[in-house]
């Protein structure tokens, strides 16, 4: 049973994709370890996550690429506008120098910028500060490979022995300072991100002129390149989320307040509008209703538009258990078969590899379009839906012809210790699935100290049932 496959990464029981259509892409278990958590090494700035920890972690992969390279490492840094971020840069810039490594200095940019430049311009690694869709307060450390992926589990397990005093992999000795010619060096690299936005452009096919498009930057990593782009793309833009001040990314603007980007697009007749996250590797749109498209819809629209070009590898595209029942059978209905992951972009981009699709994507907004990038891409997203949209001569709403979704019900409820509760709610989650007929996913969240909950069934009054139970199961013992 598909529940049984992913028991090892949260409880999800009896689901009903027990079909010959559909097929199950099992992910192996990610390393989740002190520090490194699901997407990187994320927490309260200043308090989990501190200067001195980014110093070491520069410190390791400064070494580390040294060695396995015997020369200089060469890292590329992006950060969001959190306040904190300037003080990880700077940290996570001392350590890399200090080791001998060269740090390139994108600025605020997005998370997918820093994967697309890594990639590009050969680096050793790229490194993005950001907590992605979390409070202003919070702030993370992502690492990526040479190929803008996420970071080998290999380097994690060495970055989390050295944070933790562990120097066996080491030799059991600290890691040197460089001295003399061997100390690394800072570079302003703007100009990678002047690159990526070009990047974003060259992938238009189509002028965007007439057009009025609602953009909603979060106050984050977008909230600059994303106008840009449509600028130069012809559209008439509306903007809001585009004032950081270090304090407000995702404060009632971006992906998570998309009320604010439906308000923009009802008041001033928009025809579409994207809304992106802290780091923009994630976009909901919006319809020119002022109706949300979640990445379900969105993944449906980018399946469609693939497929009518003859571009769908192998008729299928990559979802998570989390992804709408709905959606499946809509795609189904048009002879595109979904690949059933677990949950997190890493998830996505594995099944991707090992099933060889081109488009895989998640409920929140995190579509990846192989094609063009290794990651997850707001921008990346919102560009190819405006392709769609011209292309289709039409509106957005048009474009979702043929998709019916089924009720689907879902909260976060605030623990200290998700994990250690995930397995005790596995026999409330079963007797929930039979007593009301939902499907239910609950699992502890891999970026907030939070337990997710979702239901779905053909009945939005049971969903909300039975969510609404197992929030009291869980809040009558241990919520915060």
């Amino acid at each position: 049973m598909l529940g049984d496959i992913y028991k090892s990464y949260f409880i999800c029981v009896q689901i009903t994709y027990e079909r010959s259509d559909i097929c199950i892409a099992v992910n192996r278990r990610y390393i989740t370890g002190k520090f490194f958590g699901t997407d990187g090494f994320r927490g309260e700035a200043g308090v989990t996550i501190t200067a001195e920890h980014a110093f070491k972690v520069g410190r390791v992969l400064g070494w580390y690429f040294g060695e396995r390279k015997n020369g200089k490492c060469r890292a590329v840094i992006g950060k969001d506008t959190r306040l904190s971020s300037y003080t990880l840069e700077y940290a996570l810039a001392a350590g890399l120098t200090s080791a001998g490594g060269d740090a390139y200095i994108m600025h605020v940019t997005t998370t997918p910028s820093v994967s697309y430049i890594t990639r590009c311009d050969g680096f050793d690694c790229g490194i993005m500060i950001s907590a992605s869709h979390n409070p202003y307060y919070d702030n993370g450390i992502k690492l990526m490979n040479e190929r803008g992926e996420k970071a080998d589990e290999s380097l994690i397990k060495i970055i989390e022995s050295y944070l933790s005093g562990d120097l066996s992999p080491f030799g059991g000795k600290d890691i040197p300072f460089a001295c003399g010619r061997n100390i690394g060096r800072t570079v302003d690299y703007v100009s990678g991100r002047n690159r990526y936005i070009g990047h974003l452009i060259s992938l238009s096919t189509c002028s965007y002129k007439g057009l009025r498009v609602g953009i909603d930057g979060a106050n984050g990593s977008a909230w600059q390149i994303a106008r840009s782009v449509f600028d130069a793309l012809g559209a008439k833009t509306y903007v809001l989320g585009a004032s950081p001040d270090g304090i407000n990314v995702n404060g009632g603007v971006g992906s998570t307040h998309i009320e604010a980007l439906c308000a923009l697009v009802k008041e001033n007749g928009l025809d579409i509008g994207f809304a992106f996250d802290g780091d923009a590797d994630r976009c909901i749109a919006v319809d020119e209703n002022g109706e949300v498209l979640t990445g379900d819809e969105e993944l449906f629209i980018a399946a469609n538009y693939l497929k009518d070009r003859g571009e769908l590898a192998g008729d299928g595209v990559v979802c998570t258990v989390l992804s709408n029942g709905g959606l499946i059978d809509s795609l189904l209905k048009r002879g595109i078969v979904s690949h059933i992951c677990g949950v997190g972009d890493k998830a996505v981009c594995d099944a991707m590899s090992n099933t060889g699709v081109v488009l895989g994507g998640e409920r929140s907004g995190h579509i990846v379009f192989s094609k063009y990038e290794t990651t997850g891409d707001g921008l990346v997203t919102a560009v190819m839906l405006m392709e769609a949209v011209v292309e289709g001569k039409c509106a957005p709403s048009s474009l979702l012809k043929g998709y019916k979704a089924k009720p689907q019900y879902s909260v976060n409820v605030p623990v200290k210790n998700g994990k250690e509760r995930e397995s005790e709610l596995q026999s409330v989650a079963v007797n929930l699935e039979n007593r009301l007929g939902v499907r239910m996913i609950v699992r502890a969240s891999g970026t907030e100290p939070v337990i997710r909950i979702m239901a779905e069934s053909d009945s939005e009054e049971n969903c909300v049932l039975a969510c609404n139970i197992l929030y009291s199961e869980i809040c009558g013992k241990n919520c915060s």
